[in-house]
């Protein structure tokens, strides 16, 4: 018999082995479950619903709603989150995976949720959504409980050995230079402006990323700032998300200052350090196929290697 409960401690081992078995392309170790999952300002037990077959785990769902605000007071009182859930191959078929799925609806109910989104969530998502091509009974699964697709961003990867600063860009960079605009790596008298312009110009998890990375593992090396004069319109850095160096982003140019450029000096500098730095590539799990940066990355030698659904139900 199937027997269903929320979080315990000590769960967390069968949790990431479980894991590790079932979502193969994207496995996790206990530190970075530890990170993302445990120590997540939103996490609640009672959202992170377990199926075990007589002290087995089989199956889990991980369901959140914001605890702390991402920045002011919005708590976003009507949404709620999924961002994993998993059954074990061996278990397939047995209906477990709706019953968890239930449970976690019923988790959502009495938190007065209204959406419920795969897995759009900030700060600690695991993927930007479901990766329809890797995991399609998943996908099925999830449109036969209710959920539509809303958007799908993708995820790029660039090789850096080929990577150079061409003679365009050189020419390009000269000229703003000339015009007042320059950039530079970021200095501590830089930090508390980037992460303000990225919070009110951009998103607040980027201001978040930004400030968190660079109180754990971020240099500021890593960050660089683009000016006009004295006004910060843009940035870019790598290696915020947790701490891992090929990761590139967030990024960002002021939309007044779009037109110029500046994005593509921006990213092309970036890449210039990661290379400087020995990395042999440049990553990141998230933009828009058909935005103006989706079309930039493509220009600068980036491919897509991965797509993901974020998926919407109402409750």
């Amino acid at each position: 018999m199937i027997t269903y409960r929320s979080y315990q401690s000590g769960d967390e081992v069968q949790i990431v082995n479980l894991w590790n078995k079932s979502l193969q392309r994207d496995p996790i170790t206990p530190y970075r479950f530890r990170n993302l999952v445990l120590l997540d300002a939103n996490f609640d037990p009672r959202g992170l619903c377990l199926a075990f077959d007589k002290g087995k785990l089989v199956g889990v769902v991980y369901g959140l709603r914001r605890l702390l605000p991402m920045i002011g007071t919005e708590l976003e009182e009507e949404n709620g989150w999924i961002t994993f859930f998993f059954v074990d191959p061996e278990y397939y078929h047995r209906g477990i995976g709706s019953e968890l799925m239930n449970q976690v609806d019923e988790f959502f109910k009495e938190n007065n949720r209204k959406s419920i989104f795969f897995a759009s969530y900030a700060p600690n998502y695991i993927l930007p959504g479901l990766d329809e091509e890797t995991y399609p009974e998943a996908y099925k699964f999830l449109l036969r409980l209710g959920y539509q697709k809303l958007y799908s961003p993708v995820a790029m990867d660039r090789n850096l050995l080929d990577f150079q600063l061409t003679v365009d860009i050189l020419e390009l960079k000269k000229k703003r230079e000339a015009e007042g605009y320059s950039i530079s790596i970021a200095k501590d008298k830089d930090l508390y402006e980037v992460i303000q312009f990225a919070n009110n110009v951009f998103n607040p998890d980027w201001g978040r990323a930004i400030r968190e990375g660079l109180l754990q593992v971020l240099p500021t090396e890593r960050v660089l700032i683009a000016r006009h004069q004295e006004e910060l319109v843009g940035f870019c850095l790598y290696g915020g998300y947790e701490g891992i160096p090929e990761r590139f982003g967030p990024f960002g140019v002021d939309p007044n200052q779009q037109g110029k450029g500046l994005g593509k000096l921006l990213l092309h500098e970036c890449l210039f350090q990661m290379k400087a730095e020995g990395l042999h590539n440049a990553w990141f799990l998230w933009t828009g196929e058909k935005s103006a940066a989706g079309h930039l990355y493509l220009k600068t030698g980036f491919h897509i290697t991965r797509k993901f659904h974020v998926m919407k139900k109402d409750i």
